[in-house]
């Protein structure tokens, strides 16, 4: 490998140039996840939102870009993947305008999911263009690794740079911020980011894009539903409306000449691991760090702001390793780099379980920064796996399922393990004198106690929220080892393919 790699052309600055451009706009992509949460406040007191309106407010970006995902990453590799980013950013920019200046709650709501569309165009036609821009391997995995960074960044800086703006300027600041280097990147890129396309002249198949919408959606949903009420029919029927309309999709795709997804992929063993891999990385982590925002703040007793500041060090930890990754990769192999990091990952989760039972904040940090070790090489390498498995035509398709594959983990994390530790919870209370409200969650638990002068079933509930919380870790680190076993595996019998 190391000599067909020392034959390939090296990137040149305009390369890196182009790497800077898209990874500021997947920045801003990740950031627009979070950036809302801080003002919700302001925005509730101005439009007067509905309960219903406000929970629509939060989660209509995020349900449209996994909506989206894998049509907006088709669609790059025929017409264009450069072309389908400005596009994008363009769009990107005017829904961030209508956000901003948003009347009413209806309207907020509209211009959200303009902008999660808009979003959508953005992941998986950066990715692939990379993929295509670094053709030598340590490069590549460099440039996959900065990019994983503007991803993580935006993730830390969305709330941090959100309540920033909002203590001096209009809600509708954390919008606009976004129109100044969309502009920026309309001007940039077609002189340093190359155009790629994959010369398929066949039509979209505007019904394969509604059933993808039909099977991504409803589950998502369900999910989300799932993790915030508990068991409802509703929830139920939304999953397996999805599923069955997903596959319908399946069989779509199979009598179609040019497919919105080439299900050929998924017959390559490595590019399936490496999808499964993916997929519960992020599962276990958002569940972990989840259940673990919980406990902070009513366990160990922190307030929202001193649980948001603590979680600036590992934040950190995880971007420094974003940064590092390609390092890892060149000293260990993609394969090896995957298995290892899911052994450290797993002893990682583990550790967190344990330090729950001390209720210490430094080792509940300390064990964080062990998980950032495994976790941040293996999602690095596992959607350079991913991507590069694909032929370069598909390698939009590729990177929108990639994409698509992270949404559903972290989805399916917070509503499976976190229902877990929920049931747990409740199991535990169900024989002691608390009231209702406190036997159904620690939330509730910590507010009664409050009215009551602090009683001494508040003890047992933070102790039953904790082995919840040690259960889900302990889960999460059986499951992550079998993972890094079959991975093992797979690598090992595809070795050369």
């Amino acid at each position: 490998m190391t000599a067909v790699t020392d034959t390939l052309p090296k990137a040149t600055p305009r390369e890196w140039i182009g790497l800077c451009v898209l990874s500021i706009a997947c920045l801003l992509y990740s950031m627009d996840l979070t950036v809302l949460f801080l003002a919700i406040p302001s925005i509730t007191l101005e439009l007067q939102p509905s309960p219903t309106q406000l929970l629509w407010m939060n989660d209509i970006y995020g349900f449209m870009v996994a909506g989206f995902l894998v049509t907006m990453g088709t669609l790059g590799d025929r017409i264009g993947r450069r072309k389908v980013l400005l596009y994008g950013a363009a769009a990107f920019g005017a829904a961030s305008v209508l956000c901003a200046f948003s009347t009413s709650a209806t309207q907020l709501i509209i211009s959200r999911a303009l902008l999660g569309i808009a979003g959508a165009t953005i992941a998986p036609s950066t990715l692939s263009l990379i993929v295509n821009m670094f053709q030598r391997e340590d490069e590549k995995a460099r440039a996959i690794s900065i990019w994983g960074t503007a991803f993580a960044l935006g993730g830390v800086a969305g709330s941090a740079i959100g309540g920033v703006l909002l203590n001096w300027f209009h809600w509708g600041s954390v919008f606009l911020i976004n129109v100044p280097i969309m502009a920026v990147l309309l001007l940039v890129a077609p002189r340093y980011i190359p155009e790629y396309k994959s010369g398929e002249s066949g039509m979209l198949d505007l019904f394969s894009v509604l059933l993808s919408l039909g099977a991504v959606l409803p589950v998502i949903y369900g999910l989300k539903a799932f993790a915030a009420y508990g068991f409802q029919a509703s929830a139920l029927f939304a999953i397996v409306l999805g599923l069955a309309i997903g596959m319908a999709f399946v069989a779509r795709q199979k009598r179609l000449t040019h497919p919105l997804i080439d299900l050929a992929l998924f017959s390559n063993a490595r590019f399936n691991i490496s999808l499964i891999t993916n997929l519960a990385g992020i599962l276990f982590i958002f569940a972990i760090f989840m259940l673990q925002n919980q406990y902070l703040q009513q366990v160990i007793g922190l307030t929202p702001l001193q649980a948001g500041l603590w979680s600036i060090p590992h934040s950190l930890v995880f971007m420094v390793m974003s940064l590092q990754a390609h390092r890892v990769i060149a000293r260990l192999g993609m394969e090896r780099t995957v298995t290892w990091g899911l052994v450290i990952f797993a002893i990682g989760a583990a550790a967190v379980g344990i330090a729950t039972a001390w209720q210490s904040l430094y080792a509940m940090l300390a064990m964080n920064t062990i998980m950032a070790l495994g976790f941040v090489p293996v999602i690095l390498t596992t959607t350079n796996l991913i991507v590069s498995s694909a032929p370069p035509e598909r390698a939009g398709s590729a990177s929108a399922i990639s994409e698509t594959s992270a949404e559903f983990g972290g989805a399916l994390g917070i509503a499976i393990l976190g229902s877990l530790s929920t049931f747990i919870y409740r199991a535990s209370m169900a024989a002691t004198e608390a009231p209702p409200l406190a036997k159904a969650t620690l939330a509730g638990a910590v507010e009664q106690a409050a009215k009551l002068g602090n009683p001494s079933w508040l003890l047992h509930a933070q102790s039953a929220f904790a082995s919840g919380y040690a259960i889900v870790c302990a889960i999460a680190a059986v499951a992550i080892l079998i993972l890094a076993f079959a991975t093992y595996r797979v690598f090992g019998r595809t070795s050369g393919q």
